[in-house]
């Protein structure tokens, strides 16, 4: 008997789902969001200009203002430049543009899931190259997939999500100048890293970059992404966006946030920064973990415990961190964010109550 389902690509319906549990605690550590909101200088002004906008209307078709605002605080032409509902909407623009059967994607694992989602619903040959052991991005490795492989489009999240690790400039030019595809970096977390590799676009034609306003913009519940890229390439990338894909309030606070990021928002990030770095010192001297070294707001640790067994004692005291074991190369490891110093404090105090219990 034919049923509905048969419709549906198989490789889609062999699919998990992007998804999030949906567990709730008052200490919310799973997400890599900015613990602190938006500061109220900020909304405020959102607000003042979103109000002398009829709603009733559409944004503009090319949203021009926001286009030069975003040339002007990456140091990048807007012609080079895209924004969509979130970086997630630009990856998948990307994708559709570049993968289809038989075209090949390389992705760094563990990385964010969504790229071999995405690539597999296309049909695309997803190739895969493990991180060091170390969970660093293994070059030479990358280097040789590239040559075999030949991939329209290599991705590379750096930090990379989960682990936080990041790619040099000296070796993402080495990767860059062999690959005859594009190759994509996914800098949702950068200025946590302090660093971009936006300064060789104008060396490579081949390369795009991501950014977010989800992160270190405090403006996860608005989406806001943006994509740097050689205009050529930008062009094709824009055929694959629905009409009016930003909404006009989140137009006008990626603007305001650009505006005030020097006075409201960098203060923000380097004290994310520093508490980044004040836990992982902690977690070090906790017996039983291990963080690992990271460059993102967010860091995966090794436990000798069971990381889903840490999961749920963690959330017995109100606390959500992120069960990341299922991933490759984790099967050890829990994901923790950067929360405020009050939910670092509890965070720490928990993990000391229960890291050092060894695994049954």
């Amino acid at each position: 008997m034919f049923s509905q389902l048969e419709t549906i690509k198989m490789q889609v319906r062999a699919l998990r789902a992007y998804s999030l549990e949906p567990y709730r605690a008052s200490i919310k550590l799973n997400q890599n969001e900015n613990p602190f909101d938006l500061p109220p200088a900020v909304k405020e002004e959102v607000l003042r200009r979103v109000s002398q906008r009829a709603w009733s209307r559409y944004p503009e078709f090319v949203p021009t203002s926001l286009l030069k605002r975003l040339g002007e605080f990456s140091g990048w032409p807007s012609s080079g430049l895209l924004a969509g509902n979130g970086s997630n909407e630009l990856i998948q623009a990307l994708l559709m543009v570049t993968l289809a059967r038989g075209k090949r994607v390389l992705i760094c694992e563990p990385t964010f899931s969504l790229y071999r989602q995405i690539s597999t619903v296309l049909e695309a040959d997803v190739h895969g190259v493990q991180l060091t052991p170390q969970l660093g991005f293994d070059v030479p490795a990358i280097r040789r997939s590239i040559r075999e492989a030949q991939p329209e489009v290599t991705i590379i999240c750096s930090p990379n999500n989960p682990t936080g690790c990041v790619i040099s400039d000296e070796d993402l030019s080495l990767l860059l100048s062999e690959s005859k595809g594009l190759i994509a970096v996914d800098e949702a977390y950068h200025e946590f890293a302090q660093h971009s590799v936006a300064g060789l676009l104008a060396e490579f034609k081949n390369l795009v970059v991501l950014r977010t306003f989800s992160k270190a913009m405090a403006l996860a519940g608005l989406r806001v992404g943006y994509l740097l890229g050689d205009p050529d390439v930008v062009r094709e990338v824009a055929k694959a966006l629905l009409p009016y894909n930003l909404n006009l309030f989140s137009q006008t606070a990626a603007e305001v946030a650009m505006e005030m990021y020097a006075t409201e928002l960098r203060p923000l990030i380097e004290a994310m920064i520093r508490e980044r770095e004040r836990v992982f010192v902690a977690l070090e001297k906790v017996d039983g973990l291990t963080p690992i070294p990271s460059h993102a707001n967010f860091m995966v640790v090794r436990s000798v415990r069971d990381p889903k067994q840490v999961f749920e004692e963690l959330l017995d005291r109100d606390i959500l961190i992120r069960d990341v074991s299922g991933y490759p190369m984790l099967s050890d490891y829990f994901r923790v964010c950067v929360g405020t110093p009050r939910e670092n404090d509890l965070l720490i105090t928990a993990l000391t109550e229960i890291g050092a219990v060894a695994r049954p």
